[in-house]
């Protein structure tokens, strides 16, 4: 029995009815769990004897709107976790699709997994991704006056709703000092009372 075989039993033991699909596909596994399997299913991979997946590695959004330039029948936004095992010396692919695409909604592994959580700050910055239980849930990339999430498929890059976005965010981009748009941000976001500051960068000689 190759390695692969033995993950792919320890896989399906430990996961049981919560594996919704499994697929083996160049040398790598994919294993796909429900919304509301995800957190047990996860707590499962890391915690089980026989898996030991010890470290997040990677996590990001999908967005499998127009996919492969085809309809997509299912769910539209999909997380995708990458786990590593140290003891065990194997990697797994964790996938889970919110069952909302106009709110989509999944659980935070920031609690079994500490670097799920810029990871998750990311997905959510990008694809508007919310990660109930995330205790620092906010951008990481933009601006939080930005509007709208830049790598879901029907962001506009050009035209009038792009220059209607744009306006929208430059009249929120106030002078440095001035933190009318932080109170802005609060009021909506009251958990997390962020402070805008003035930044003074040193002249690059180079630059003069």
């Amino acid at each position: 029995m190759s390695q692969l075989d033995t993950l792919q039993a320890a896989l399906e033991s430990a996961l049981g009815a919560r594996l919704k699909k499994l697929v083996r596909d160049r040398g790598e596994i994919t294993v796909t769990v429900g919304a509301a399997d995800y957190l047990a299913a996860a707590t499962l991979l890391r915690d089980h004897a026989d898996l030991k997946f010890e470290q997040l590695i990677d996590l990001c959004g999908v967005d499998y709107s127009n996919w492969k330039d085809r309809p997509w029948d299912g769910p539209r936004f999909c997380v995708v976790s990458h786990l590593l095992s140290v003891s065990k010396n194997w990697r797994v692919r964790l996938k889970v699709f919110a069952p909302d695409d106009d709110m989509p909604m999944v659980g935070s592994l920031s609690e079994l997994w500490s670097s799920a959580n810029w990871f998750e700050r990311e997905a959510f910055d990008l694809y508007g991704i919310i990660f109930e239980g995330h205790l620092d849930l906010r951008r990481i990339l933009t601006d939080y006056g930005f509007i709208g999430h830049p790598f879901r498929k029907d962001f506009p890059t050009h035209g009038p709703r792009r220059d209607a976005l744009r306006r929208r965010a430059e009249a929120r981009d106030l002078p440095a000092g001035d933190d009318r748009a932080a109170r802005d941000h609060a009021a909506h976001h009251p958990r997390r009372q962020l402070r805008r500051t003035a930044l003074t960068w040193p002249r690059s000689r180079t630059t003069r």
